[in-house]
């Protein structure tokens, strides 16, 4: 992966008024957003897309040259050193916090996975329960939040198809009425499994539940579930906005790159961004679509969002860094930028964090 290949794609579907004032996805009076926010989509609407999304890409997948440079010195695991660390990764198990509905609070349960509580409802971000995905050792420290102490399950977000992200299994789990926001060419995978209320949305695309709206923005990544549908469907994060105008940033899975200013700039006033900041070594093979700490720090500073919650590690090891480096890193990547120490949410698995 070389050289990148910037694809703005934001002039897509927008509209020519704003969101009127104290209306769900409202922004901050004090910095109206730009381009104006999209008409919010129909729920559950089938749409045709097209076959791929390759021109998404902002940085060429790798070539038969990376990939033989992979197979010769790459390392997707910690030697015994950095996995000495396993049993000092944070892990502190909670209950949930009570919430109403002007409360923002979001728990980790590992990896990508957050239980956040917005506006009166309970969303679920990439739901990863299981304790082996395939073709990744075990979960090396358990899920936060056992599957029976959730609440009701207001909606589903699933940021791409990657199956650390995207989980057969843990989804069985969830009523086949659960509403669930998906990126475009991902609705038939769920209907397929006879999920009902299923809303694809493309970039810069937003659609509202019960007064929250759910915005589905770029990231530097890309998709592939089987060997023939590489980037067949979207990858991207979200932005969920309660009617009170607390804002929500799920970045999903990605590398550092101009998405993030353009983000901040369409929806100011971001309050908590969740923020990978694991899987990055070896950095040659994995800065186009992940963020080390820096860059997650970086770019939480390019979004404008007040506060982070590190996310995307301690939970799976998919690359060679030390396991609890990404911790040390990106505290000291926080501290390096001069921010509030209470503004970064190094929460540990199973922790929460409140907004009233």
């Amino acid at each position: 992966m070389t050289q990148q290949t910037q694809q703005t794609h934001e002039s897509g579907p927008v509209t020519t008024t704003a969101v009127a004032a104290g209306e769900p996805g409202t922004p901050s009076p004090l910095a109206p957003p730009f381009p104006p926010l999209a008409e919010p989509r129909p729920l559950g609407e089938q749409r045709v897309w097209p076959r791929t999304f390759h021109d998404r890409l902002t940085a060429p997948l790798p070539g038969l040259k990376a990939l033989a440079r992979f197979a010769r010195e790459g390392a997707v695991r910690p030697g015994p050193e950095g996995l000495a660390d396993i049993p000092r990764l944070p892990y502190a198990p909670a209950p949930l916090p009570r919430v109403d509905t002007r409360t923002l609070a979001v728990t980790w349960a590992g990896h990508a996975s957050w239980i956040v509580r917005i506006g009166g409802l309970t969303v679920l971000t990439d739901p990863v329960w299981s304790r082996r995905i395939l073709g990744t050792p075990a979960r090396i420290t358990p899920v936060g939040v056992p599957w029976e102490s959730l609440p009701r399950v207001d909606a589903v977000v699933i940021s791409h198809n990657h199956y650390d992200h995207l989980d057969a299994p843990t989804l069985r789990r969830l009523p086949r009425d659960t509403p669930v926001f998906a990126p475009a060419g991902l609705g038939r995978w769920f209907r397929r499994r006879r999920f009902t209320r299923v809303t694809e949305l493309d970039w810069w695309e937003g659609a509202e539940l019960s007064g929250v709206r759910f915005d589905f923005v770029p990231a530097h990544h890309w998709s592939k579930r089987t060997l023939t549908d590489t980037c067949h469907s979207l990858w991207g994060g979200w932005v969920l906005t309660d009617s009170d105008g607390q804002r929500l940033y799920f970045a999903g899975d990605t590398g550092y790159g101009h998405w993030f200013s353009r983000i901040g700039r369409r929806y100011p006033g971001i309050d908590l961004a969740l923020m990978p900041i694991g899987a990055y070594d070896p950095r040659w093979w994995l800065s186009d679509v992940h963020c080390d700490p820096e860059d997650a720090v970086q770019a939480t500073l390019d979004l404008g969002a007040r506060r982070m919650a590190p996310m995307h590690w301690a939970t799976f090891i998919l690359s060679a860094e030390p396991v609890l480096e990404p911790l040390t890193r990106v505290r000291t990547a926080w501290e390096k930028a001069g921010l509030e120490r209470e503004d970064l949410w190094d929460l540990p698995v199973g922790g929460s964090g409140v907004l009233d």
